[in-house]
């Protein structure tokens, strides 16, 4: 931590309280369910379980004081979906219609059986992810979900040639927003790792915005809170793309100012895990027009 912790205070301490940081980094992260609306209502569901609370942001979310959620029944039937509440962010964002989605890296797929409760199971969803067990996953939980408009796919983004209406590219990254989950991530985070992640970042975005039909909407997310992931990586895209152009989130929750002297980055959605005791986030919505 001492490493990691000296680092980030080079790197971020103007930016944030990195006592803070570190205090929140260390802290157990909140227990959040999503209310799987494909299956049961959000009101069936509250008759089910006790001690929830509601996620500000998401009115399907809810975190939940018990111990092994995923042991429950409602679990096993797909009523619910064991997901952190600033994960359920980017589905929200998207908030795709009955329409041609991408979801480029879906598995095991929380954001993928967001999309379909979103959709009512209408539409189309292209589930893509490169590795075969993470694939198996998604199949497996796509099915528990009861979700029926959704095809999955093996292969490299640059590989998907149809146009899309929207696409979702949570892109695999640090996961430096979720130490509190995963405090390995103190021990491979270096800076190496993090530019040869963001030039992976950087051809996945671009692939994807080539994906999009005219006038469609992608959404790009990390898990991340590192500059080099988020705000680089966007302003990469705005810069190669005069089409290219952000458009502003509006939900209930506690941000943080984004990194980068272009105020349109302002638009992006920086959280660090302070801001809302839950995960780092960062959420961008890119308009192709």
């Amino acid at each position: 931590m001492v490493k990691f912790k000296e680092k980030f205070l080079e790197r971020y301490g103007q930016d944030t309280d990195i006592e803070v940081f570190k205090e929140y980094c260390l802290k157990p992260l909140r227990k959040s369910i999503r209310v799987n609306t494909l299956k049961i209502s959000i009101d069936d569901l509250k008759k089910r379980l006790d001690n929830l609370k509601q996620v500000p942001w998401c009115k399907e979310g809810f975190f939940i004081d018990q111990y092994g959620v995923g042991n429950l029944k409602e679990h096993f039937l797909g009523y619910i979906y064991v997901q952190e509440a600033a994960s359920m962010i980017p589905a929200l964002v998207l908030n795709p219609k009955d329409e041609l989605v991408l979801d480029t890296c879906a598995a095991p797929g929380s954001k993928t059986t967001h999309l379909a409760a979103i959709m009512k199971n209408k539409g189309l969803i292209v589930a893509n992810d490169v590795e075969i067990k993470r694939l198996k996953a998604l199949g497996v939980n796509l099915q528990r979900c009861g979700v029926l408009n959704t095809v999955m796919t093996y292969m490299r983004g640059e590989g998907i040639k149809t146009k899309f209406d929207k696409i979702l590219l949570d892109a695999p990254c640090s996961g430096t927003g979720v130490i509190r989950k995963s405090l390995n991530t103190l021990k491979i985070w270096n800076e190496n790792m993090i530019k040869k992640l963001s030039y992976t970042q950087k051809d996945l975005i671009v692939n994807a915005f080539n994906g999009l039909k005219d006038n469609g909407v992608m959404v790009y997310s990390t898990c991340s809170v590192d500059r080099e992931e988020n705000e680089n990586v966007v302003e990469f895209l705005l810069d190669k793309f005069d089409n290219a152009k952000l458009e502003k989130i509006d939900l209930n929750i506690k941000r943080s100012k984004c990194l980068s002297n272009n105020k349109e980055l302002d638009k992006c959605l920086r959280i660090w895990p302070q801001d809302n005791d839950t995960e780092g986030f960062f959420v961008a919505k890119i308009k192709k027009n």
